[in-house]
């Protein structure tokens, strides 16, 4: 009886291996509470005179409402942030807040608070983003590559919020709603 060569992959096992491979290195946001944190050798403790301070950047690239967070009241806006901040804004079961928890070069995390629920999104790497469509009845969080994707198109009965990477540390927050 001849030997038989072992087989290897097949083309499905190539390209599923490929996707899931794309999907870990597109930073999909995760639903833990405590987001990475590099930590320090043993015994050493990180000084905050190791830095010398920075001052904060300013977005550079132009949104339509600028940085003004009150423009997003209503459930629909588009503002550059450069920093963590908070946005409340009208969902659709009432009072909603959108909270960017981290903003650097290419990269941008957030949570989604409204009425008891919750949803997280973060993303890194250039060209990569979140979207997240806050219901009435929950929500649903989707991360990778935005492309050119332009404004999200309005849901009914939801508020589409959009996050896009900026490679010098601004983000930039879409929000819209059918209103």
């Amino acid at each position: 009886m001849a030997a038989r060569k072992p087989r290897g992959l097949s083309r499905t096992g190539v390209v599923l291996a490929a996707l899931i491979a794309l999907t870990a290195a597109a930073g999909c946001g995760s639903d833990s509470d405590e987001p990475a944190k590099a930590s320090s050798p043993p015994g050493e403790r990180p000084s905050k005179t190791d830095s010398p301070s920075r001052p904060k950047p300013k977005p550079s690239v132009s949104a339509a409402d600028g940085r003004d967070i009150t423009a997003c009241a209503d459930g629909n806006c588009e503002i550059a942030v450069s920093e963590p901040v908070k946005i409340p804004f009208k969902g659709p079961r009432g009072q909603a807040t959108l909270s960017v928890t981290e903003v650097g070069p290419n990269a941008v995390a957030y949570t989604v608070k409204s009425g008891n629920g919750q949803s997280k999104g973060s993303a890194s790497g250039p060209g990569q983003g979140c979207i997240t469509v806050l219901r009435s009845n929950g929500s649903g969080n989707s991360c990778g590559g935005l492309g050119g994707a332009g404004r999200p198109s309005p849901q009914p009965d939801a508020v589409v919020i959009q996050a896009a990477t900026g490679e010098d540390g601004t983000a930039v927050l879409q929000l819209v709603s059918d209103r």
